[in-house]
């Protein structure tokens, strides 16, 4: 296996995880809340598809799926390419609403369809190509911030299933 066939069937886990996850779901079980400071399943989803979306398109050097497809619409908020969850408050959490389970997958399974494109495209030389981010330090490499999505993403659909096991018990993964 080569290592873009490693990197494409880690990202190719996030929507099968994901949809195990959601499989059986109500539109109240995506939107609940295990406390008003925590965050939603619906919201978990939405941002972990968010972030990859974005951070793919800033290094495509493109348009976020987002507002090119017009997502927000879908999810029924703003086009503000900027809107990925970082830095939500509590309250910002709370009045997300799920759009439902289809659309969360839709848009999970198109963002990560995009990132593999992407990655088909790369040269092993491009994974050492630094970016232009002085706010870390070392700056990162595009190899590195693909990691980085992929492991944001995988703890953002575990942090979902935990909350679902809050809702249901261990019991849920029989659905």
């Amino acid at each position: 296996m080569d290592w873009k066939d490693l990197l494409k069937d880690g990202y190719d886990r996030i929507p099968q995880f994901v949809e195990h996850v959601l499989k059986g779901l109500k539109q109240e079980d995506l939107d609940w809340q295990p406390r008003q400071d925590a965050n939603s399943i619906g919201w978990l989803v939405w941002h972990l598809t968010r972030q990859q979306d974005a951070q793919i398109a800033a290094l495509l050097d493109d348009e976020q799926l987002w507002t090119e497809d017009k997502w927000y619409k879908k999810f029924e908020r703003d086009s503000d390419p900027e809107d990925i969850g970082f830095g939500h408050t509590p309250e910002q959490v709370a009045a997300f609403r799920s759009p439902g389970i289809q659309i969360l997958e839709e848009y999970l399974k198109q963002t990560v369809h995009r990132t593999k494109k992407y990655i088909d495209t790369l040269s092993g030389d491009d994974l050492d190509r630094e970016l232009n981010e002085p706010c870390f330090q070392p700056l990162p490499t595009v190899g590195v911030r693909l990691i980085s999505i992929l492991d944001d993403s995988l703890l953002h659909a575990g942090q979902a299933a935990y909350v679902r096991g809050l809702r249901y018990g261990k019991g849920w993964q029989k659905f």
